[in-house]
């Protein structure tokens, strides 16, 4: 009997920066908007299974579209109703996911500008194919 095997690979084609901060989200979102001149709007809480059989699991999340290059942000807070988003990065309080292409110039003036605000501890860029739990970010 021959046998064939499927491999299965999450496309994950967007890049993610951790933030850490100890502000409520719409706090750092209007910081944010205000030093990179965004237009983050509140939208509705972005709903995760994490456990099988429990219920959803509600999350924080914020939107802006930029025109220039027709790319997405999402902020999105790491700690919900019931859990963490990303477990295994705890230590991180919310993620900025950007979904379509930005150049690498662009991304490190976002870094720079990120981490040069006052209440922001620290915005590292992270690889999402090293984190475990990142079927979680797929929406």
């Amino acid at each position: 009997m021959n046998r064939k095997i499927l491999k299965f690979e999450i496309d994950l084609d967007f890049v993610l920066i951790a933030i850490t901060t100890s502000l409520k989200d719409y706090r750092i979102c209007h910081h944010i908007n205000k030093y990179l001149n965004f237009g983050l709007l509140k939208m509705a809480d972005l709903e995760v299974d994490i456990l099988q059989g429990s219920g959803p699991v509600f999350f924080s999340l914020y939107q802006y579209h930029w025109e220039a290059s027709q790319t997405d942000f999402f902020f999105i807070a790491n700690k919900g109703s019931d859990g963490y988003l990303v477990p295994e990065m705890r230590k991180a309080d919310y993620f900025l996911m950007i979904k379509n292409y930005i150049d690498d110039d662009d991304l490190d003036k976002l870094l720079t500008a990120l981490n040069r605000i006052p209440e922001i501890v620290a915005a590292v860029k992270i690889d999402p194919k090293k984190i475990k739990s990142r079927e979680n970010l797929l929406f």
